[in-house]
């Protein structure tokens, strides 16, 4: 199993910006890919940005542009940088990874973007 543990997030002004963290911990050895979700207020959960161990990268396309994840396994933690952030990007965001088709999710940190 692995565990997940975020920190960052918060409340920010418009064309600000924040960085979210989470450690992974566990049987961090058979990841192969992490990923941030985005549950806004009265919305499904959805896949913001995903990393793969070889270091490719998806991105939702509201986020293209003003956002990076980043994984460094030295430290087994998984980054996203947002920047120049906008009222729509408020909500609780996961960090998440499957190991043996068991799927991991973080305790959500919020994010809220005024504008």
């Amino acid at each position: 199993q692995v565990q997940l543990v975020e920190s960052g997030g918060g409340l920010v002004q418009a064309g600000g910006s924040l960085r979210l963290s989470c450690v992974a911990s566990g049987k961090t050895s058979v990841i192969d890919a992490m990923g941030w979700y985005r549950q806004a207020p009265g919305k499904q959960r959805e896949l913001v940005a995903s990393i793969f161990s070889g270091g490719h990268t998806n991105y939702e396309d509201s986020v293209k542009g003003r956002f990076t994840i980043s994984w460094d396994k030295a430290i087994n933690t998984m980054y996203l940088e947002m920047d120049n952030l906008k009222p729509e990007d408020t909500g609780v965001y996961f960090c998440n990874t499957g190991v043996w088709g068991i799927e991991c999710w973080g305790q959500g940190n919020q994010v809220t973007v005024s504008s």
